[in-house]
């Protein structure tokens, strides 16, 4: 039986209301190394896992041993979304506890001139989401494309992407990913 560290380190994380970003400075191991061990693209040794652990904190006996719940909630009111960003780009999350879970939804809101960073995401999975209003630059790869209500996306994660409010107004998107990548 193989244990998902990856969903089982995410729930763990937003239990404690941490972000990738706060556990990164908390523990001095970078926010992309957290972001690939809880998109199960990579496999923490031993070591490295007690250290990223000892800044929720929580011991190696306790992570794997707790069962968290999964979840069984089949409607959430807009305000009962969870916000897992901060900042000036808003992930509000259907469900706070993912664990066990293959598919993430979000709604996402890009404050003008916002942008996910100069760095690309790259992690496993897929990635799609329609753009309900404002202009969003995506990236994917070397292809770019400013997308407007109505207008998606849809690829395959492991390619380099990258978000960017463009215009004088918020873009709110709807989007998903499986598997979760937050």
């Amino acid at each position: 039986m193989s244990v998902d560290i990856g969903n089982r380190l995410r729930h763990f994380r937003l239990a404690h209301n941490l972000s990738q970003r706060e556990l990164a400075k908390r523990t001095g191991v970078t926010n992309s190394t957290i972001s690939l061990i809880e998109s199960n693209s990579s496999n923490p040794s031993v070591g490295a896992l007690k250290r990223i652990l000892d800044g929720i904190p929580i011991g190696l006996a306790e992570f794997f041993a707790l069962e968290p719940d999964r979840p069984r909630r089949v409607f959430y009111a807009s305000e009962e979304l969870t916000e897992i960003g901060k900042g000036t780009i808003s992930y509000r999350q259907v469900g706070d506890n993912l664990f066990g879970r293959s598919l993430q939804m979000l709604k996402e809101c890009y404050q003008p001139g916002s942008d996910t960073g100069k760095v690309p995401l790259i992690h496993d999975g897929e990635e799609g989401g329609i753009i309900l209003s404002g202009r969003l630059e995506v990236t994917v790869d070397d292809e770019r494309k400013i997308l407007g209500p109505g207008d998606a996306y849809y690829f395959e994660s492991r390619r380099p992407h990258r978000f960017r409010c463009v215009g004088s107004e918020a873009c709110q998107v709807i989007s998903a990913c499986t598997p979760p990548s937050f």
